[in-house]
């Protein structure tokens, strides 16, 4: 039998008011973003989550591409990257409004394929591409990518670039490598046996050009996560192989020290700000080991929760976020008394940063 049109007329109208309900609610409860906000990714939701790190809670979930891995917010935290891994095959990063709490038009990679490590520096944005074994630059103001340069290593993965844009230093997780890119001013060619002539004059010398160099340090096997001492001087860096941590000195860009830490599984690693101890989750043990950093000794294993990965310490040094893939949540961790203070629940849990608004 036919519904009477007035009947399709009262449920399409009570249908509308509920939707206009649904939306006005949403819009009432919406809460801005804090000038500091802490950024979750998601694995299972495909989504970013925005969190106010005061009360831990989850103002807004904006949509990203297919397996995020890591992310990272500009310097005016206004805007948050995703990189879209797809284990090396995909060619994306998933650009977010973090004020506006929304997605914006993705960037498409092409060449270089399966971004994963990202960080922003010298207003750049630079990204590994493990599938092209490259490192990008990307320059959010002309929308264009201005450099790259190939490691020839396997599975350059995390990465590392110092305030000025000079260094670039990246771990290869299959090759069990870390690649130090260096930027150096070279004397134009055709003038290196003596002085060239003033510029400006006749037959003046070329601008003196940029020269990237890379040299190659053996680490231990499947070393990922890694993270540069807060006074520059060393670079840390755990193996998820062997359980292997390996101190490179980065002034003569030698391994001074090799630690037998036996954190079986290891994915992250952390300075604390003050550059006292050195964090590493292991997604094979779902803990927390912590390091002193002079003395090179653990000094508690705290269990976190399963395939503990990324790795977010807060900039007082008093907590430590640890996204546990396998348990659908952020774990807080007090550094003051090496405890679990509390949970965020995200699905598939993994790449988390800070975004600061001045």
């Amino acid at each position: 039998m036919r519904t009477p049109p007035c009947h399709r007329f009262f449920k399409t109208t009570v249908a509308t008011i509920w939707i206009l309900i649904a939306l006005t609610a949403t819009q009432c409860t919406a809460q801005p973003t804090p000038k500091r906000a802490l950024l979750a990714l998601s694995k299972v939701d495909h989504t970013l989550a925005i969190i106010d790190p005061a009360s831990l809670k989850i103002l807004a979930r904006v949509p990203v591409g297919p397996d995020p891995h890591e992310v990272i917010a500009s310097a005016d935290g206004k805007t948050a990257y995703v990189t879209i891994y797809g284990g090396g095959s995909l060619h994306e990063l998933s650009v977010v409004d973090l004020a506006g709490q929304k997605a914006l038009p993705s960037i498409d990679t092409k060449p270089f394929m399966g971004p994963h490590g990202v960080t922003f520096a010298d207003g750049k944005l630079w990204f590994t591409a493990e599938g092209t074994k490259t490192v990008v630059r990307y320059d959010p103001a002309t929308g264009k990518f201005d450099w790259c340069m190939g490691t020839g290593q396997d599975r350059t993965h995390m990465i590392y670039v110092t305030g000025n844009g000079k260094k670039v230093y990246t771990t290869n997780v299959s090759s069990a490598t870390v690649s130090i890119l260096t930027d150096s001013l070279m004397k134009p060619r055709g003038f290196q046996n003596g002085p060239p002539p003033p510029n400006g004059s006749a037959g003046g010398p070329p601008p003196a050009r940029e020269e990237w160099v890379q040299t190659v340090i053996p680490v231990g096997k499947g070393s990922e996560g890694f993270d540069v001492s807060p006074d520059g001087k060393e670079l840390w860096t755990a193996g998820a192989g062997d359980g292997i941590v390996t101190v490179i000195d980065l002034a003569t860009e030698k391994v001074t020290t090799s630690i037998d830490a036996k954190v079986q599984g290891a994915n992250r690693l952390a300075f604390t700000p003050d550059g006292k101890l050195v964090l590493i989750s292991s997604l094979r043990a779902g803990d927390l080991f912590i390091f002193d950093a002079a003395t090179r000794k653990q000094i508690k294993q705290v269990s976190t929760g399963h395939g503990a990965a990324g790795i977010l310490v807060d900039d007082d040094g008093s907590r430590a976020f640890i996204g546990c893939t396998g348990d659908n949540y952020v774990a807080v961790v007090d550094l003051k008394t090496l405890t679990i203070s509390g949970h965020i629940a995200i699905k598939g849990a993994d790449g988390l940063a800070w975004a600061t608004r001045p």
